[in-house]
């Protein structure tokens, strides 16, 4: 009796491997193993940075609403306290991106928040 190998399924799990190596230096694009031990890796890191980029957006909103709140004479805090108790409902985005885009805008909600 002939041995099986299970030629087509094998060839499809490897392509699939290969495929995504495309763009890689070197063996890791050619080489099954080192492109299955990258692939893994690489998959690994997009997993882990799609939650990074959302901290690392929240951290950059906040840096710009206080750079903003400060040169309109309150502090990051003092703001976000005052919009809680005004029960003005903005998140950091969209403060952020009144604070680079709208300036006047802005100080508005400061002089509100303020009161």
């Amino acid at each position: 009796m002939s041995r099986a190998t299970n030629a087509p399924a094998s060839r499809r799990r490897r392509k699939k491997i290969l495929k995504l190596a495309k763009g890689f230096r070197g063996g890791r694009s050619k080489l099954f193993r080192t492109a299955a031990e990258t692939v893994k890796r690489a998959l690994a890191y997009n997993y882990r940075d799609r939650k990074v980029r959302k901290r690392n957006f929240r951290s950059l909103w906040i840096i710009r609403i206080n750079n903003a709140a400060r040169i309109n004479g309150t502090t990051y805090r003092s703001l976000i306290q005052g919009l809680k108790k005004a029960n003005i409902e903005l998140d950091r985005k969209m403060l952020a991106d009144l604070a680079v885009n709208d300036a006047e805008a802005f100080k508005k909600i400061v002089e509100v928040v303020k009161k």
